[in-house]
């Protein structure tokens, strides 16, 4: 899975709706409905929540809206708190306002310190918190109106869900540009960036779940996007299924030769990690007086005793065998 740049994912934005045709209010609807499956599958009772969304008057903000309709819809009562006025909420994000609006789904304006002062208290009621004010865009730190938002976000005691990315953290840098949400589950869309996987950024992110919201797979295949994210089906491939008349001969014999007294854990771990890398045999092989350490380690390793140094550690005598 390949680990992007605001700008990389931009252009893939861009590619999938000017030029392959989908509608952005497409992937918006994709992405809300993600994040929606991914909160849902970790409260228990989500009809019983108080949730709200603090939303942006970008598209980071138009998804946290779609977020907003699907819990109506699924008997939760949410509320908006819209960083913006209405009228300042265009294209996509302002077509999923209309919507939340004509729902009467309710949507508080915050546009200053003082209103902010006015409508914290429901964070802080809150259970759940979606986090929809920044997205992947932010270059600089948060500062004003919006660090007094992040700051009390964090004092909450809800859980927090953040919509792409935490608010305040800078996708392409792993470093903290400012204050930021500190989520417990972040839905990267798409692909994850920089900062969802690199500390200390990333330990702002909690759980990553990484949404696929419709693109075409072939979008984020150009030579120069070289980072990659090493998934469990990246190296499936390498592990070979087994066969039900083989046994642990058919699958190869590994040496390690490692280990000294007060320095056992190395053999052992290895040895473990061989086996646990499909090895069929693993034989470990250590100065004699760190052996009986190793094989109490774990019952599948065999082992073989070296001779050791004064030092009690591998000799160079052991070489032959």
């Amino acid at each position: 899975m390949k680990i992007l740049t605001a700008r990389e994912m931009k252009e893939i934005d861009r590619t999938a709706i000017e030029e392959i045709g989908i509608p952005g209010v497409v992937l918006m609807e994709n992405a809300g409905v993600r994040i929606v499956r991914a909160l849902k599958g970790r409260v228990a009772k989500p009809a019983d929540e108080s949730v709200v969304i603090v939303a942006g008057k970008g598209n980071n903000g138009g998804d946290g809206l779609v977020v907003a309709r699907h819990l109506f819809n699924s008997g939760v009562r949410p509320e908006v708190l819209l960083f913006a006025t209405k009228e300042e909420v265009r294209g996509d994000a302002a077509v999923n306002l209309s919507v939340v609006l004509k729902l009467g789904i309710p949507v508080t304006e915050i546009r200053s310190p003082a209103e902010w002062k006015k409508s914290r208290v429901k964070v802080f009621h809150a259970t759940v918190i979606v986090d929809a004010l920044f997205g992947t865009g932010l270059l600089k730190p948060l500062d004003g109106l919006f660090a007094l938002a992040v700051e009390d976000i964090n004092k909450s005691a809800a859980f927090k869900v953040a919509v792409d990315i935490p608010s305040g953290l800078s996708s392409d840098t792993f470093e903290l540009i400012g204050p930021c949400v500190k989520a417990d589950l972040t839905v990267a869309l798409a692909a994850p960036k920089i900062a969802h996987v690199f500390p200390p950024a990333a330990e702002c992110v909690g759980e990553l779940v990484v949404a696929p919201i419709g693109i075409p797979p072939f979008l984020f295949e150009k030579p120069g996007w070289k980072i990659e994210l090493v998934e469990g089906k990246t190296v499936l491939p390498f592990f070979t299924k087994r066969q039900k008349d083989t046994h642990k001969g058919s699958y190869g014999h590994v040496l390690v030769i490692a280990g000294s007294v007060g320095k056992t854990g190395a053999a052992a771990l290895a040895g473990k990690a061989a086996l646990r890398m499909g090895a069929g045999l693993v034989t470990v092989a250590t100065a004699a007086s760190a052996l009986p350490i190793v094989a109490r380690s774990m019952a599948e390793l065999m082992t073989e005793p070296l001779a050791e140094s004064v030092e009690k550690t591998i000799a160079r005598e052991a070489l032959p065998r």
